[in-house]
């Protein structure tokens, strides 16, 4: 994706006494995932600094039943320690694979990806957030790490530019690197983005946190610092 989940607190005491003899105070931070559907109401995710974000609903023209995609799975995390208090964080696993990484690393070296990279010199189509929820897309279209094409990253940015961008307008030029200038084959684009999305049972929706863990995986990567925020 051009900050984001809200939180409670809930403040709860064990009942087994702690190793001084008191009961450890356990304070749980939990984050509330998302629903599973683009369209389904919620609040908008917070901002990337820089850029708007908007919730996508261009996915609506054809709500048609589709298996559910692999769902990230949550964790427990300590998040503090301070004497008998400790804080608990629920935290989201993603579940991309190293595979979906190196599927990733394989398109950054196709030709026509690398020029469209180069062209996009003000990240207003392809930011690093943006470029990580192509992977965490990958992970969830349930393809073989061979099937993934070109086609497929780029139907996947146009995705991510669906859900969290408010000017439309600079994803067009995708079709332009894609097929130049014939229009005939946009509605085949069109068809296979809705296939594409059915694969992932329509779950569009990627957080703030699953980019930056997708990020983490290999912090070196050059495309990593497509950065809106250090532009000048």
């Amino acid at each position: 994706m051009a900050n984001r989940q809200p939180s409670s607190q809930v403040e709860d005491q064990d009942s087994q006494p702690s190793c001084s003899g008191y009961p450890l105070e356990v304070t749980v931070n939990e984050e509330s995932p998302g629903p599973s559907a683009p369209w389904a109401g919620c609040s908008s995710p917070p901002q990337r600094p820089g850029c708007k974000r908007k919730r996508s609903v261009a996915f609506r023209e054809e709500e048609e039943e589709g298996e559910p995609a692999t769902e990230a799975q949550d964790t427990w995390v300590v998040e503090s320690l301070n004497g008998l208090k400790m804080k608990l964080k629920r935290q989201r696993v993603s579940s991309v694979l190293p595979e979906h990484h190196e599927v990733f690393n394989r398109m950054l070296e196709d030709p026509v990806i690398r020029k469209f990279l180069a062209w996009d010199k003000n990240l207003q189509v392809s930011d690093k957030y943006l470029l990580s929820m192509v992977i965490a897309y990958f992970s969830r279209a349930g393809l073989f790490s061979w099937q993934f094409q070109r086609i497929h990253f780029f139907i996947a940015l146009y995705v991510a530019n669906d859900m969290e961008e408010d000017n439309q307008a600079p994803k067009q030029a995708i079709f332009s690197f894609l097929y130049g200038k014939n229009r005939s084959q946009r509605p085949l684009f069109h068809k296979l983005r809705l296939q594409f999305i059915r694969s992932m049972g329509w779950n569009a929706r990627v957080t703030r946190e699953e980019c930056e863990q997708i990020q983490a995986f290999d912090p070196e990567l050059w495309v990593w610092g497509r950065d809106r925020a250090l532009l000048p």
